[in-house]
């Protein structure tokens, strides 16, 4: 592909920069969604059809995504992260970071990027293997530790203390 310059960050800006590629990478990091509807109907910012359907081209040309059929239900294509997509679990994290600390996110959609700061470059590495194993059939170790369940669990824990706060409030 030809780039505007030799730069990294331009290069790296180029394929991911646009408002919608970074965000459906999320999705299907920290969503675990793998389907076209489940990443169209889960959507936080209500990503139209087309444009989702264009950015899953995108970074599928730019080998962030690779697209498989379901063995579960032949119509329907299952999305899986590659090694290059998985890799950006630390930018993932910081730029979580940095909006917790610069921007205002609602507290249930802040605290995955909190527990992440918090668990560091360890937890980053483990969430890391455990994206391999879904998406590259890479196993890990017996007894690793689910990423995506303590995020999960941070984000329910979250949601219960803002139901309740505003219970209290009324």
């Amino acid at each position: 592909m030809d780039r505007r310059s030799g730069c990294p960050i331009n290069q790296s800006i180029e394929i991911l920069g646009d408002r919608w590629s970074f965000i459906v990478l999320r999705d299907i990091m920290f969503g675990n969604f793998r389907s076209y509807r489940e990443l169209l109907t889960n959507s936080l910012e209500g990503i139209a059809t087309n444009i989702l359907a264009a950015r899953l081209k995108h970074l599928q040309a730019e080998g962030l995504v690779t697209i498989a059929s379901d063995p579960l239900h032949k119509q329907r294509k299952v999305y899986s992260l590659t090694e290059k997509a998985i890799a950006l679990v630390p930018v993932m994290a910081q730029l979580g970071v940095w909006g917790v600390q610069y921007l205002t996110p609602s507290p249930e959609l802040a605290i995955r990027a909190k527990v992440l700061a918090a668990g560091g470059p360890e937890m980053w590495e483990d969430f890391m293997g455990e994206l391999r194993e879904i998406h590259l059939g890479k196993k890990r170790s017996a007894g690793s530790r689910s990423v995506l369940a303590e995020l999960q669990s941070a984000y329910e824990e979250e949601v219960r203390k803002s139901s309740g706060s505003e219970r209290e409030s009324s």
